[in-house]
């Protein structure tokens, strides 16, 4: 599921820092890198998945139909199946937000000085004398009391309402581009180089991710990028071992 950036604050004293009731924006920074990262999740998701799917059915048999045909079911079975759990994921948490906004607006709609007495109060919670929490109440609900209120109570924003319909397009789309990659390398390429061949270009394609990826969450990159290519490593290890197995066998 997709994080949603926290709101931007502005720091009173040292050592508090209140929500903004900012402007209406159309999508934060840090907004835009949550998608990144879910979109560079998705394509992790893509790479493994098929890669393992379709080195697995190359170990048991040489035939390129085979290879296709499973790799063509693990490429579209995936990205439909990405997309549905993040529409069912985002819709949740839109729904949430989308009630949480409902409330704020009925509550200030019936009692508004007692909304004001809260959002200061909850100030006063987070160090703020009793008169400035008093001030920055009254400011922040003289621009926006809807904002204000969601900002301080819960940390969101009207406009933070994200499109499960497009998280779910971006999800599916990731999961994809990330799928084409050893699915093209190891029908394209020749039977006697297709598997060595695809295990590096899938490896180096997850360690690529892999600094991506803590780039984007600041994480350390070797680390990130170490763990990522084991596990691609490990899955593609297993599964050809198991179609190898199955193939040399008969069963296949």
């Amino acid at each position: 599921m997709t994080t949603l950036a926290p709101a931007a604050s502005v720091v009173l004293t040292p050592s508090v820092a209140v929500p903004v009731a900012e402007p209406k924006r159309t999508e934060s920074h840090a907004g835009r890198l949550n998608w990144l990262r879910a979109g560079v999740l998705g394509a992790n998701d893509g790479i493994v998945s098929v890669a393992a799917l379709v080195v697995g059915v190359a170990g048991a048999t040489g035939s390129t139909a085979a290879i296709a045909a499973a790799g063509t079911a693990g490429l579209v079975g995936g990205a439909i199946s990405m997309a549905l759990g993040e529409y069912v994921s985002v819709s949740s948490q839109s729904d949430s937000q989308r009630t949480l906004i409902e409330r704020e607006k009925r509550e200030l709609s019936v009692d508004p000085e007692g909304e004001l007495d809260e959002l200061a109060q909850l100030y006063e919670k987070q160090g703020l004398a009793p008169a400035t929490a008093r001030q920055v109440a009254v400011e922040f609900t003289a621009i926006d009391p809807v904002r204000a209120h969601l900002l301080a109570e819960h940390n969101i924003a009207e406009d933070d309402v994200v499109s499960a319909w497009h998280a779910a397009w971006v999800s599916a789309a990731a999961f994809t581009l990330g799928a084409l990659l050893p699915f093209l390398a190891i029908l394209l390429l020749p039977t006697s180089a297709r598997i060595p061949i695809t295990f590096g270009a899938v490896l180096i394609a997850l360690a690529t991710l892999g600094m991506t990826g803590a780039h984007l969450g600041g994480s350390p990159k070797l680390r990130a990028t170490i763990r990522v290519v084991l596990g691609g490593a490990a899955a593609l290890v297993v599964t050809f071992l198991i179609g190898s197995l199955l193939g040399t066998s008969g069963v296949v």
